[in-house]
């Protein structure tokens, strides 16, 4: 199955990705919000429309619970 993201939302999910791979839990939206330089409101509603296009789960109002849906064969490279 193929995804269709742009490119700034394949972004955040190659950083979630790569984060929870290297950290061994997801990162949370502060980590988000740090290493993208943009504001906690840009991160939320970025994370709640990869959840709404069924990129990623995760569980409201529980912390780290980021899971990316995408294979990571499909994720784009960080820059």
């Amino acid at each position: 199955m193929t995804h269709a993201f742009s490119k700034k939302q394949g972004q955040y999910l190659a950083f979630i990705h790569y984060y929870t791979k290297i950290n061994g839990r997801p990162p949370a939206e502060a980590d988000m919000q740090a290493y993208f330089r943009v504001t906690p409101p840009s991160v939320h509603q970025m994370v709640l429309g990869l959840v709404a296009k069924g990129l990623i789960s995760r569980i409201p109002g529980q912390p780290r619970s980021i899971k990316v849906l995408v294979a990571p064969d499909q994720l784009p490279e960080l820059e």
